[in-house]
């Protein structure tokens, strides 16, 4: 018997309750008392089950005062549900993004070895569900190590930075000292939250668009979670404000399909109409990301509302079409 099917098993067994002597398992399972040993260690010590002798029964049992991590004791690789695994897979994708030989190497190394060994037990070990399973990150931007580690190190530390970024939307530089709050993963690159206190206000700052960072010996301010929410959680994307207006679109019955099922916002609201279109409403502070979204959907939805959110969109249409006009026009005269 496999060593996976053992344990699932034994794992059944000791979630009924009941305490089995090592005579019993040995014999339950036809193994030796070496390998039953090697069979408790793995569920002890990789699965986290609480398994412990009893003198008094002269029996293992699972010690029920001890704290417990999820539901049931089985093996990840044969529990863990579509989200789970790739929450791990993803994890592990972006540890090793990062494990470049830099710096944050010899840190990350422990981590991912870690979550290949969540993955290794079971029928289905890391490299299968590697080869089976692939996560890939459309549009990172490339990252200087350094600065994401002394990122990462202040908001840890809970101490200011002193920062040199790139405002890639004016094309501008300015030097900054901010408090960092926390740090997001949006759509493959990371962004600190952080209060500017420059501006005296919260901002998101993009990882990758810090030229240079300096750790301050001064102390971070704190703001509260509800207030970071509030201020960069309320409208859609990773470009947003505590103002918001609402977007309303409607896709055609065709693409209804998938944008029903896709989550754009926490606050959405969709429903579909009699013609089986679907109409939907999402929170919004800055339309840059938003404007973008609705240009991959078309001309398959519209913009009910707002007029100046239908406006924006139409504006890149049409410069859009202005450029494509003149390349066509500039190649028939060539």
């Amino acid at each position: 018997m496999p060593q996976s099917e053992r344990i699932i098993r034994l794992m059944h067994l000791f979630g009924t309750g009941k305490s089995y002597s090592q005579r019993r398992l040995m014999d339950e399972f036809g193994i030796s008392r070496a390998t039953l040993n090697r069979d408790l260690a793995l569920a002890r010590d990789r699965l986290g089950a609480p398994i412990v002798f009893d003198r008094d029964l002269e029996a293992y049992r699972l010690d029920r005062s001890q704290p417990v991590v999820g539901a049931q004791y089985e093996l990840p690789g044969m529990w863990l549900n579509a989200q789970e695994i790739h929450a791990l897979l993803t994890m592990q994708h972006l540890l090793s993004e990062l494990d470049a030989g830099g710096l944050l190497s010899g840190h990350i190394k422990p981590l991912i070895e870690r979550l290949t060994q969540m993955l290794d037990e079971g029928t289905h070990g890391s490299p299968e569900l590697a080869r089976r399973i692939r996560v890939q990150t459309v549009g990172a931007r490339r990252m200087n190590l350094p600065h994401f580690q002394a990122v990462g190190s202040a908001l840890l530390r809970r101490q200011r930075l002193q920062l040199v970024y790139h405002a890639r939307s004016r094309d501008e530089t300015s030097e900054r000292e901010v408090s960092p709050q926390r740090l997001v993963h949006h759509r493959g690159n990371w962004y600190l939250d952080a209060w500017c206190h420059w501006r005296q206000g919260l901002r998101a700052f993009s990882v990758d668009a810090i030229t240079r960072v300096a750790v301050l010996d001064r102390a971070a301010l704190d703001v509260a979670e509800a207030e970071l929410d509030a201020t960069l959680g309320a409208g859609y994307g990773i470009f947003t404000g505590r103002k918001t207006a609402t977007a309303v679109l409607r896709f055609s019955a065709e693409r209804a399909r998938w944008v029903s099922s896709e989550q754009w916002h926490p606050r959405q609201h969709g429903e579909f109409d009699e013609e089986g279109r679907y109409r939907l409403s999402v929170p919004y502070a800055d339309p840059t990301e938003l404007v973008m979204d609705v240009l991959r959907h078309l001309p398959e939805v519209e913009v009910l509302e707002p007029p100046a959110l239908r406006q924006a969109v139409a504006d890149r249409v049409r410069a859009a079409m202005a450029q494509l006009q003149a390349q066509a026009e500039a190649q028939a005269q060539a």
